[in-house]
């Protein structure tokens, strides 16, 4: 997860705030950028993505065009509302996220301006919102990591919604405050409704043991104090390339079959219509999807999946085709009544 710093902690807001604000940016004049045109100057990035892996995009783009790269880091939910809160007003060039809710957010109060359509071709239309404003830049893949000295293959759930079945309580964790595990919810939302949603959400309540963040939780279930967790795929694979100190006594599961816990979920990218520098921002966006961004991807450290120009994953991760996720449409995701939700849960 990005590091949230202390700026961001201003842009909590009240939701009466946020509908105003967007409703007053909503008339603000589409950015634009002439085709063909030279990317020059600097530019300004919202990024919750990884740090690492947009600092390693952003020193390749300077490199390759001279194009200057602001970079400010946060949460997806913190910096989204941020934008929403800063309307016309707001500085940021791109928004770069780890979950597509945040990007749908900022999409709804019409602060996106369309991309380019050079860089839409890059990418599949799985991987990118139907609203043509945003495009999925990465991706990563909801898993249960599980200590099989605790839990054997055979005793593994069929199905995410299992995890509501009595016999999990107290057996299986997860980081219900985190964007990711939010964004996981808003999946099973999308595809199961509103009832069954709240319905598996009041059993989390009972069953399901909270820590803050994925890493910890993966961390629980190595050390022996759960024998499960709902995490991102891509915490077990940066460990394991490391010292793996903190995975070793773990496997991964892989729920497929289109389940809810097969979840694949859609990074962003986004020009703000309002970007002081709109060439460059395109120019950026067209960049991360391009191969040269979406080799860093393969190659770096983040573990995420490339998504476009046909980059194939890290060797060492499962290939997106065999996931056998649930097809979903990014721009449906929606974050606002999945923390609604689970606030009524008693999990938030």
């Amino acid at each position: 997860m990005t590091t949230t710093p202390k700026w961001v902690a201003a842009a909590a807001l009240s939701l009466a705030t946020v509908i105003v604000l967007a409703g007053c940016s909503a008339a603000t004049p589409a950015a634009s950028s002439t085709p063909g045109a030279k990317p020059s100057g600097a530019i300004t990035v919202y990024n919750a993505q990884h740090e690492e892996l947009t600092q390693a995009w952003a020193d390749e783009f300077t490199k390759e065009t001279g194009v200057t790269v602001t970079l400010r880091n946060g949460d997806d939910s913190e910096l989204g509302n941020q934008l929403v809160q800063e309307g016309s007003a707001s500085p940021a060039d791109v928004f770069l996220t780890e979950n597509s809710p945040a990007m749908s957010l900022v999409d709804n109060a019409k602060l996106f301006a369309p991309v380019d359509a050079a860089t839409l071709a890059q990418v599949p239309k799985a991987y990118r919102p139907s609203t043509g404003h945003w495009t999925g830049i990465a991706a990563r893949s909801t898993v249960f990591v599980y200590n099989p000295s605790l839990l054997s293959e055979a005793q593994l759930p069929a199905s995410l919604l299992d995890l509501a079945d009595a016999k999990w309580k107290g057996r299986w964790a997860a980081s219900p405050s985190g964007a990711d595990f939010q964004a996981i919810v808003s999946a099973l939302l999308a595809l199961k409704g509103e009832k069954a949603t709240a319905a598996w959400l009041a059993t989390m309540k009972v069953n399901s043991t909270t820590y803050k963040g994925n890493s910890t939780v993966m961390k629980a279930v190595n050390a022996g104090e759960i024998p499960a967790g709902v995490i991102y795929h891509y915490y077990w694979f940066g460990d394991q390339a490391g010292t793996g100190e903190n995975s070793a006594n773990t496997k991964l599961y892989y729920f497929k079959n289109k389940d809810p816990g097969a979840f694949v979920s859609t990074s962003g990218g986004g020009v703000l219509k309002t970007a002081k520098n709109a060439v460059a921002a395109q120019a950026f966006l067209k960049f991360i999807t391009g191969k040269a961004g979406q080799a860093i991807l393969q190659s770096g450290s983040s573990f995420e999946y490339p998504v476009a120009s046909e980059v194939a994953a890290n060797k060492a991760l499962v290939p997106l085709v065999d996931l056998n996720a649930p097809v979903l449409d990014p721009s449906k995701l929606d974050s606002r009544k999945v923390t609604d939700l689970m606030t009524a849960a008693g999990i938030l």
